[in-house]
């Protein structure tokens, strides 16, 4: 699967329950990224807001998160002995940078290649780390994390299977094709874009179908500023 490292993704990707934390609000990563990030149309008239980006050792950012709607936290935090749904509305937009297998800054190895598995794969994971069904155990939650993660690669590296439908959406106002799947947690979609990246987004509450995406124009728009 050609796709980012695991281990990179996951620890980027996952943090360990609660709100985002307020490391991951400043706006310079965002700016430092050789490509264009993605987010929303003007359609929606929500509030946004910074997620995290993630970068190589040599500090060139690969990807990162923006989000729309409400800041999620743990599902369970909303479920657990109330028997009723979070409430919460959000959509998150990941933007991957798209780039074929190259050495790393040290030239003692390789970087896997990024693909639209990527966008799904961290997509996927996203919306695991605001997962947890209330019945479980806190000692479990490592456990039930890890196989969910796995299942999650799993099922971005088959994006033709039949856990996957097709769902066009507007990109910069082009009809654009994305791999789409839904579960008891939320759903996950991810496609590419003629900017040369590619777009993941996961989300609950709000329904996939209304959306559309654009290029950021201006990322102050998602620090309350």
């Amino acid at each position: 699967m050609e796709t980012t490292s695991r281990a990179v993704a996951q620890a980027t990707a996952v943090e360990d329950g609660g709100k985002a934390s307020s490391a991951w609000r400043t706006v310079d990563g965002y700016l430092s990224a050789p490509f264009p990030w993605y987010g929303l149309d003007e359609a929606f008239t929500g509030r946004r807001w910074l997620m995290q980006v993630a970068a190589t050792a040599d500090g060139v950012v690969g990807h990162g998160s923006v989000g729309h709607g409400d800041e999620p936290s743990v599902r369970s935090e909303y479920t657990a002995g109330t028997g009723q749904e979070t409430k919460e509305k959000f959509a998150v937009t990941v933007t991957v940078a798209d780039h074929p297998v190259r050495r790393s800054a040290d030239g003692t190895g390789l970087l896997e290649a990024t693909s639209v598995c990527s966008a799904a794969w961290l997509a996927g994971v996203g919306l695991l780390s605001f997962t947890w069904p209330g019945q479980m155990d806190h000692s479990l939650r490592d456990d039930w994390l890890e196989q969910q993660t796995e299942t999650a690669w799993v099922l971005a590296d088959d994006l033709a299977g039949p856990d996957w439908s097709t769902l066009s959406l507007p990109v910069d106002g082009v009809p654009t094709p994305f791999h789409y799947r839904e579960s008891e947690f939320g759903w996950v979609l991810a496609g590419s874009t003629r900017a040369g990246v590619h777009v993941g987004a996961y989300g609950r509450g709000m329904s996939a179908y209304g959306l559309g995406f654009a290029v950021v124009k201006d990322i102050s728009a998602y620090t309350g500023a």
